[in-house]
């Protein structure tokens, strides 16, 4: 990783919620300017605690040089008003997947950023190339699929979309290898490689545990000792949010058609309860709230 002495550009981020956090905690310690655009009341003092909190992990569990806290309020920017993103010559948004809020957001950075501003989505599900047909300038947009907890990822999924120029690849790579982090180029398609195998293989497990076929923590048993899985396919999904998952699997279903991605109940009435993993403190499995950690 790029030590994080030298003040680099700057890149934008929309959204501070996990995953936005997480990607912001990514660039400030490769020693980017870092402005987080969230409009939602509230979410950038969660967003402020979810870096702190995620610095002192960083610090606890990968090697290298600490990243001192004033440098790090000195690079940062947090805001409810898009205009700061106008700064910046690479955004990465972390929004909801949600087809109508992706939209505003690209609506936002096409009339607050430069023509040139590369744009990457952290979609989960959702094709890059509709993401792209939102903006002026397509050739500038892209996927950059991080894994949750992104700190802790060494490798991204980067998605190139129908007008996806190499001059956008080259800046995607550029800005994740000054992050520390490999790129793994693939093809635009709903759920790209990551997701349309995963929300599959949670999806079936959520049906094995909706149909009495194995309680949860069964579940997830099988995955790790049977197959040396660090994580069970529930335990991810928790990790993921359940909300998260619901919603990519919405995005298949619409755009394949196939029952195979029909929510499993148990997944949907998981999140109506607001059960949505380690985030919420319950999901499949029951997580206490100081630590995130699942009991037993």
């Amino acid at each position: 990783m790029t030590s994080p002495t030298a003040v680099r550009r700057t890149a934008g981020i929309v959204g501070a919620g996990t995953m936005g956090a997480g990607v912001a905690q990514c660039l400030v310690e490769a020693g980017y300017r870092v402005v987080v655009y969230d409009p939602v009341p509230g979410a950038l003092d969660d967003g402020r605690s979810r870096l702190a909190a995620g610095l002192r992990t960083r610090a606890l569990l990968r090697p290298g040089p600490p990243v001192e806290s004033a440098g790090v309020g000195e690079r940062m920017c947090w805001t409810a008003d898009p205009a700061p993103l106008a700064d910046a010559e690479f955004v990465i948004e972390c929004g909801p997947e949600r087809v109508p809020v992706k939209r505003d957001i690209l609506a936002t950075l096409d009339a607050t950023c430069a023509a040139t501003t590369v744009i990457a989505s952290n979609t989960s599900a959702i094709p890059i190339t509709r993401i792209a047909g939102w903006v002026r300038n397509p050739e500038r947009v892209l996927g950059m699929h991080f894994m949750n907890p992104a700190p802790l990822k060494d490798t991204v999924e980067v998605i190139r979309a129908l007008h996806t120029s190499d001059e956008t690849i080259a800046a995607a790579r550029e800005l994740l290898a000054a992050m520390g982090k490999e790129a793994v180029l693939v093809a635009d398609a709903a759920g790209f490689v990551s997701n349309r195998v995963l929300m599959l293989t949670v999806n079936e497990a959520a049906f094995l545990v909706h149909e009495r076929t194995a309680p949860a923590r069964e579940v997830d048993q099988v995955f790790r000792r049977c197959f040396g899985h660090p994580m069970g396919p529930l335990e991810t999904a928790d990790l993921i949010g359940l909300d998260v998952i619901l919603d990519s699997l919405d995005v298949l279903y619409e755009h394949y058609r196939d029952p195979k991605f029909r929510p499993c109940p148990l997944l949907a009435q998981l999140v109506y309860a607001g059960h949505h993993g380690r985030k919420s403190g319950r999901g499949f499995h029951t997580y206490r709230a100081a630590t995130g950690s699942r009991p037993g």
